[in-house]
């Protein structure tokens, strides 16, 4: 009788030691340089995404009106992955994937998606603090799986639904509290029409995500770093086809000189607020890649997690965001909701690498 405290302690030290030795062989499993690689793409998800949306309320903070010209700064750095993919061919000696008529639709679709979905971003920036639209964007990995689970048939347990069930209400934390950081200059519709984008944004990016999944599955039957970074370059070079269209046509291109005047700080600070939000929201998207190939999708989901945090808290501190204790709960929550759906996640990882 007296010996039973003692199992847990020697369960716990064999739960330790067994972590351990997994860490140690992981490590000594890969090169230095691809754990270089890793944090260098870690660091580029927890920095580059916060710092893209930090800009973008910093353009509407400081003067800043049209919707189209940030969505426009989304996709304006695609060529940065480009200048990625072109050395990788020479490096790895691999051709480029074949264009058919098919992969050159899906991409087109795609494209036009990605360049909506930046469009109601842009909205929901425009009408919420930065915090509360990284809240409300972390809806995205509800539909994520919804969408997964209807088009592609990726496996949903318990630990998956309940994540959407706590996010779900996250959410409705921040509604019923919309009123504590609404912005002096922001009405009640405006406000609400802020909302209603960023879970529109959020549901369009799941279903984009699920349909990437699925050109992977059907089209390519392949997923390597330069697989993955082809697709990111042509949904990224049609997204900004798409939406250079529609910044000419509203003239919100043409009117970014008078905007860059009357700006607060002026065309240089103007400047570079657009200029460093192309740069750094490119670079997020690098680091996704990298960190998607590199380690798991479930290592995604967890940065993915964190970086809501990050940029909620950024913007409390940058831009005096208004932080009451319902935003606090709902972030305490979803963050809760993060970690239930990365354990599922990683269950069902670990059950198909089972059978396998």
């Amino acid at each position: 009788m007296e010996a039973e405290p003692s199992i847990p302690s020697d369960s716990l030290r064999a739960q330790i030691s067994k972590f351990t030795t997994m860490v140690t062989e992981t490590y000594k499993r890969n090169p230095i340089h691809y754990w270089i690689l890793l944090v260098l793409s870690i660091f580029a998800m927890l920095v580059a995404f916060p710092a893209s949306s930090i800009l973008s309320r910093v353009y509407y903070d400081n003067g800043g009106q049209s919707k189209w010209i940030i969505s426009w700064v989304a996709v304006a750095g695609w060529p940065l992955t480009a200048l990625i993919l072109f050395p990788a061919y020479f490096f790895s000696k691999t051709f480029p994937t074949h264009l058919n008529l098919k992969l050159t639709l899906s991409y087109i679709i795609l494209g036009f998606l990605s360049a909506a979905d930046n469009l109601m971003y842009a909205y929901a920036y425009a009408y919420l603090p930065a915090s509360t639209a990284s809240l409300v964007a972390s809806s995205s990995l509800v539909f994520s799986a919804l969408f997964g689970y209807f088009l592609v048939k990726n496996k949903v347990n318990g630990s998956i639904i309940n994540a959407i069930f706590v996010i779900t209400v996250a959410l409705t934390i921040i509604a019923l509290d919309s009123s504590s950081d609404r912005y002096a200059n922001i009405t009640d519709s405006e406000y609400i029409m802020g909302f209603v984008w960023d879970i529109l944004g959020s549901a369009l990016h799941g279903l984009i995500f699920a349909l990437s999944e699925l050109v992977f599955v059907r089209l390519l039957g392949r997923r390597s770093f330069i697989v993955v970074l082809e697709q990111q370059v042509m949904v990224s070079l049609f997204a900004f086809l798409f939406t250079t269209v529609g910044v000419i046509v509203s003239g919100d291109f043409q009117g970014m000189a008078h905007e860059a005047t009357t700006f607060k700080g002026g065309r240089t600070a103007y400047y570079l607020v657009v200029i460093w939000g192309a740069i750094t929201f490119q670079f997020g998207v690098l680091g996704g890649t990298a960190v998607i190939f590199l380690g798991s999708t479930v290592l995604a989901g967890v940065l993915n997690a964190v970086r809501t945090p990050i940029t909620s808290i950024a913007a409390v501190i940058l831009l005096n965001d208004p932080m009451s204790g319902f935003k606090i709960l709902s972030l305490v929550i979803t963050i809760w909701g993060f970690g239930s759906y990365i354990y599922g996640s990683s269950m069902g990882e670990r059950n198909h690498h089972g059978r396998v």
